[in-house]
């Protein structure tokens, strides 16, 4: 697996991921090409190949001492492989790069295992967002600081 940065090019398989990893809230396409309008400045969009295919893509918003990880999405197919640790890996490191002290980030409360894999990462929940979603679903805050050596 590699990750690189995303273009535009990418968006057709981006979109496909997007709409069926969020068949209730997806972005549109118009908003996908909003984040990637401000790369680099603000924002930072990677995509997960495994020979030559996208599987994952994830991004973060970063201003002055803030990032918030704006989205993680793998096909289905390729969850439990490593591929989403590896992407949030990397925006971390762009996050730190970026001189960010802490990144946010909003999660299903109805997802459980996007949850444990936050938690294994060092966030930590801070708040609740009710009825965030398009279906009425609560959103967990979690944040985590960055330079926080014990998680991975």
């Amino acid at each position: 697996m590699k990750l690189r940065p995303m273009t535009g090019d990418d968006l057709p398989a981006v979109m496909d991921i997007e709409r069926s990893t969020f068949p209730l809230d997806a972005w549109s396409e118009g908003m996908m090409r909003g984040e990637l309008a401000d790369m680099p400045r603000t924002r930072h969009y990677v995509v997960a190949l495994i020979d030559d295919r996208i599987v994952g893509y994830a991004g973060i918003a970063a201003a002055a001492d803030q990032a918030d990880v704006q989205t993680i999405a793998v096909l289905e197919n390729h969850r439990g492989t490593g591929v989403g640790s590896a992407m949030l890996n990397a925006l971390l490191a762009e996050a730190g790069r970026r001189g960010a002290r802490e990144i946010f980030l909003e999660v299903r409360a109805d997802n459980p295992h996007a949850q444990a894999v936050y938690l294994h990462f060092g966030f930590e929940e801070i708040g609740l967002r009710r009825r965030y979603y398009d279906d009425g679903t609560d959103a967990i805050i979690m944040r985590r600081k960055l330079g926080d050596s014990s998680a991975p």
